[in-house]
């Protein structure tokens, strides 16, 4: 795909304890707004991606991990990459919360080709959750 394409928007179901808590996580503290729900489900827009949570608490937040750059990241996880500045606010916003930060914001390759701010969290139900963003977009996929 080049770059001066659309980029096609990723759907994304994943499994909850409960949906009260994951809807004040995602809705009230990540801004991201509701869709259509049930008593079992929840659609919400995940920064232009639909992302949906379903309740299956023995499901949720089961990930093994690796080692990066002397952190453990959780192997299963989801994010975005946001405009550098919407990483900050989100990042404030976050601390400003009290949010316990898996891998506190920090950033990678500073200075080298793939420069990025990078955080990890987990949601109330123990998901991962990745948010990113890159010094100079076109350094995304960089080597």
């Amino acid at each position: 795909m080049s770059t001066d394409q659309k980029i096609p928007r990723f759907h994304l179901a994943f499994p909850v304890k409960e949906l009260e808590q994951t809807l004040a996580f995602y809705r009230d503290l990540l801004g991201c707004e509701t869709g259509r729900s049930s008593d079992k489900w929840i659609d919400f827009n995940f920064f232009g991606h639909q992302v949906v949570a379903h309740v299956s608490p023995e499901d949720a937040g089961k990930s093994a991990s690796n080692e990066v750059d002397g952190h453990e990241v959780p192997a299963k996880h989801f994010g975005v990459i946001l405009e550098w500045q919407d990483f900050e606010e989100l990042a404030d916003r976050l601390k400003q919360h009290g949010q316990e930060f898996i891998i506190e914001p920090y950033i990678r390759f500073k200075g080298e080709p793939g420069e990025q701010a990078t955080m990890f969290l987990l949601d109330p139900s123990g998901n991962a959750l990745e948010f990113k963003a890159f010094r100079n977009e076109s350094q995304i996929f960089a080597t």
